[in-house]
């Protein structure tokens, strides 16, 4: 938990250097956080759900358009008692693995937490299930993943303005409700072709709308997904664009096992891995 909760204006991210930069999850914000396949954008907003839930006075929905409400379940559980993953798929367990995945079970099972893993919602439907559910409860965080497996109005419309109908029903709904929405996207392949692997704006696939609608956009980026030797377990958070605030990188510790992201404790900061609260990306 954040050690600056107390001056955070937005929603705990979880992670303590990412809420100093940029002080919470706002309200009303369009957040997108984009990664190529396999570098943890699943892992990293489930991390983000179970601290936004765990203050236990506001609701999180996830709308899981790809994996099941199952295999989201069995993330949050890795992520709460920190047992390995492959353990609990295989029923290996110690018995305090067990007692603590007994724990972190009672422990989400009161939380305010909604999983939907309907594939394929349009964002009429997404927004029907905001809205009812910010009706029923304090609904303080929306999380889509992921923003291209929305389903388009208009099928015949080029990929381009389908995604930009899309961001922009997001935004609307994100200031209707007053609350912060983060889409997961996919990066295109251009990342894999440069010698510098961290991601850039124009990377974003069918970007023009996501770069305007959004008021802030991360991307997640882990170099030992490159190079085995290079800073392994080090992940990056590029705070690409920011409305509100500064731009710069996070580095946070990836923790494979338990399939969960944790506070970087490492002082060695490998060179250029942190550029700073005035440090300009992009």
């Amino acid at each position: 938990r954040s050690q600056k909760e107390g001056m955070l204006t937005g929603l705990t991210t979880g992670f303590l250097d990412l809420d100093t930069q940029i002080n919470g999850f706002q309200p009303s914000e369009l957040i997108i956080l984009a990664a190529r396949p396999s570098m943890g954008k699943t892992a990293l907003v489930c991390n983000f759900a179970e601290a936004a839930a765990d203050e236990g006075e506001t609701a999180t929905i996830i709308f899981s358009l790809e994996q099941s409400k199952l295999e989201l379940a069995e993330r949050l559980l890795c992520i709460r008692s920190g047992v390995n993953g492959h353990s609990l798929r295989a029923g290996d367990l110690e018995d305090d693995e067990r007692h603590r995945l007994m724990e972190a079970s009672s422990e989400i099972s009161e939380m305010p937490l909604f999983i939907d893993d309907k594939p394929g919602r349009t964002i009429q439907e997404i927004s029907a299930i905001c809205r009812r559910l910010k009706r029923l409860s304090n609904l303080g965080l929306i999380i889509i993943d992921y923003l291209q497996l929305i389903e388009p109005e208009d099928k015949t419309m080029p990929r381009e303005q389908q995604i930009a109908q899309i961001t922009r029903r997001l935004k609307g709904l994100c200031k209707e409700l007053n609350v912060p929405i983060i889409a997961l996207a996919q990066l295109n392949r251009g990342v894999e072709l440069r010698e510098d692997k961290r991601p850039r704006l124009a990377d974003l696939r069918e970007s023009g709308a996501i770069e305007q609608d959004a008021d802030l956009i991360m991307f997640l980026h882990r170099p030992d997904k490159y190079d085995p030797e290079d800073h392994p377990g080090l992940a990056e958070v590029i705070v690409a664009k920011h409305r509100s605030g500064p731009t710069g990188i996070i580095n946070l510790t990836w923790m494979a096992s338990s399939m969960r992201f944790a506070n970087y404790t490492n002082m060695d900061v490998p060179e250029g891995g942190y550029m700073g609260d005035g440090g300009g990306f992009g």
